[in-house]
């Protein structure tokens, strides 16, 4: 069963209403980097995960993006409440879906199901699931750049603060188990190939690093098709 307890987990404070901005901040409401679709990623992802610390983990973190869910939105309400009649806001989605927030990104694009990443495996999870909490932090960067107040600001920098803290309890979680820097998981060994790095890219200077060099990698300069 699931309670829903009224006060917000941080307090949302807007010194002057902007519509405009408000807009924007749809896209962390029903964009893809947004907290819905993290909150139901990392609950569905839970539902497969057999290690009950990791579960328990991704359970709580799912509730908490909710709770940020509510906070953006939130946000957007109080972005566009009573200013229904300047300009800004008929410049905006708000003017013909009506004030506060929507299932949608900052350009109208309606929230999908598409954007939940979830395999049933845990590794690949956890691990999308760092990739998820980076695009969520970038996208609050830019809000935090944007936004037109302090109060807006103090907000974002609270919701961008939790995504650090979720990412870093991924990745504890993968190196509990080991797979944090491991790319060889999963049931079916790799074939002979994986140790080759192909140089495919010969605009230029071949550049080389620890991603195509020994003791890892077997650089191969001109690569030809197997037999």
């Amino acid at each position: 069963m699931f309670f829903h307890k009224k006060p917000l987990m941080s307090a949302v404070k807007v010194d002057e209403a902007n519509p405009r901005f408000a807009q924007l901040l749809l896209e962390q409401f029903g964009g893809a980097t947004g907290e819905l679709t993290a909150a139901l990623q990392y609950w569905v992802q839970s539902f497969h995960c057999e290690d009950p610390g990791i579960k328990d983990m991704l359970q709580d973190i799912a509730i908490e993006e909710f709770s940020h869910l509510e906070m953006v939105g939130k946000l957007i309400e109080m972005h566009t409440k009573n200013v229904d009649q300047t300009d800004a806001y008929k410049s905006t989605l708000f003017a013909v879906r009506g004030v506060g927030p929507h299932l949608l990104d900052s350009q109208g694009q309606a929230w999908t199901g598409a954007y939940v990443n979830e395999g049933g495996d845990v590794v690949r999870d956890l691990r999308a699931n760092i990739g998820a909490e980076a695009g969520a932090r970038q996208t609050y960067e830019e809000l935090i750049k944007l936004a037109p107040d302090t109060g807006t600001k103090e907000t974002l920098h609270f919701l961008l603060t939790r995504e650090i803290s979720h990412t870093q309890m991924f990745m504890k979680a993968l190196e509990a188990m080991g797979k944090l820097t491991d790319p060889l998981f999963g049931n079916i060994p790799p074939d002979s190939t994986v140790d080759l790095y192909f140089n495919l890219s010969t605009n230029g200077k071949d550049e080389r690093g620890p991603w195509n060099s020994e003791p890892t990698f077997q650089y191969i300069a001109e690569p030809s098709p197997r037999a």
